[in-house]
């Protein structure tokens, strides 16, 4: 539900700018979703005890000389009550960025870090596959082989060693 409200607000954002605007308010509304991972500042939006206007001028402080388009957007949420889905508008809006600018971003995951070399070869292929522009970074973690995952195009390509392991399993036990 919160998604759909999220994004009447991006296409409403995305209406009549050019990406050079809307990367602005992309950047801006992100500073302001970074606090919301915050659970003392994620009470002090859901209070029914401090008023709209103090929650606004809260919302507003995190961001220096903010835009003019930003700053209608986070008083219109205010006013509607609906504070709480801006990291929904910066998802919706980075997605909406990423097919106007046709630029994604993916990660990788491994249990092994790569070499900056591996990595930019895995980005020029997926890059050259795909035609976009793509940036690729790298998240170790306990996955046994390889995955990439380019969420904007909905790609997730994948190698695990078990998988691999199964499946060789599997054809000699057919070829016996």
């Amino acid at each position: 539900m919160v998604d759909l409200i999220a994004k009447r607000y991006v296409k409403a954002l995305m209406t009549e700018r050019d990406s050079e605007s809307l990367s602005t308010i992309y950047k801006e509304l992100k500073e302001i979703s970074s606090a919301y991972n915050d659970s003392k500042f994620l009470s002090i939006i859901s209070s029914t005890e401090v008023s709209i206007e103090k929650k606004i001028e809260l919302i507003l402080s995190f961001v220096e000389n903010c835009n003019v388009a930003t700053s209608n957007l986070i008083k219109l949420l205010g006013d509607n009550k609906r504070l709480d889905i801006v990291p929904y508008i910066v998802e919706g809006l980075n997605k909406e960025l990423s097919i106007l600018t046709n630029s994604y971003t993916g990660v990788i995951y491994t249990n092994n870090e790569l070499s900056d070399s591996d990595v930019e070869k895995l980005n020029t292929q997926f890059a050259k596959k795909f035609d976009v522009s793509l940036t690729l970074t790298q998240n170790i973690c306990d996955y046994d082989g390889i995955k990439v995952d380019i969420d904007g195009l909905g790609v997730e390509v994948g190698f695990a060693k078990n998988r691999l392991k199964a499946q060789m399993i599997d054809h000699i036990l057919k070829a016996v």
